[in-house]
């Protein structure tokens, strides 16, 4: 049997490969702080091949601030997907959004939101593919003081 460790290091290499702007170990770092606490605000499924490989990974929270598109709260958030691209159209992605969505709704959520950056349009293909509707865009802005 695998050990959380070794569940761990795999879980965190597929998050570089999703945002590699972090290293592996913020990646590490992260999954002990926002997914292995006794939160309960927080959720991550790992799939797996049949050689048990990771091959891809959800990972979703429950939002009780305001989500753009939605009325509810709390409204469950999908935070990140990835899954490699050998592993691609399996349905991996539907499965992982299948499981996080019956995460939320047995915690009684109603809303599923989830975001995607302006020019990541293949992230706006998977989301559509997946059942999402885009609701709005926005763009950010700042002003430093």
């Amino acid at each position: 049997m695998e050990s959380i460790i070794e569940i761990g290091e795999s879980w965190a290499e597929l998050r570089v490969a999703l945002w590699p702007h972090h290293s592996l170990e913020d990646h590490r770092v992260e999954l002990c702080r926002a997914f292995l606490s006794e939160s309960g605000e927080a959720v991550a499924f790992i799939a797996r091949n049949a050689a048990n490989e990771a091959v891809g990974f959800a990972e979703a929270t429950l939002r009780h601030d305001y989500v753009n598109g939605c009325s509810s709260s709390p409204v469950l958030f999908l935070e990140g997907i990835y899954v490699r691209p050998v592993d691609r159209r399996k349905g991996i992605a539907r499965l992982l959004r299948n499981a996080v969505a019956d995460w939320g709704k047995s915690l009684g959520c109603v809303e599923f939101g989830s975001d995607a950056l302006l020019e990541n349009s293949a992230s706006h293909a998977l989301h559509t593919a997946l059942g999402f509707e885009e609701t709005q865009r926005v763009v950010f802005f700042r002003k430093p003081l």
